[in-house]
């Protein structure tokens, strides 16, 4: 099982976890919310995990113009 954490605005892929068993609570996913998990993580019918996050390019970005939040998506 791969979990695949990719950037939900870019696409890019931030990084890859290759686990048999996870320990959800160690990659801090009790604390989000019901809401922010359905964002967040998707699940794959081959049983991968994908998770939408935000890369440091579109961080940056977002930083320099915060009017790119008020967008769903800001890289065309």
């Amino acid at each position: 099982m791969s979990i695949v954490y990719e950037c939900r605005h870019c696409g890019h892929v931030i990084g890859e976890l290759e686990e048999q068993v996870v320990d959800t609570q160690a990659l801090g996913w009790d604390e989000l919310t019901v809401e922010e998990r359905k964002e967040m993580i998707h699940y794959q019918s081959n049983g991968d995990v994908r998770i939408h996050s935000i890369c440091e390019n579109c961080e940056e970005s977002l930083g320099h113009h915060p009017e790119y939040h008020e967008l769903d998506f800001f890289i065309q």
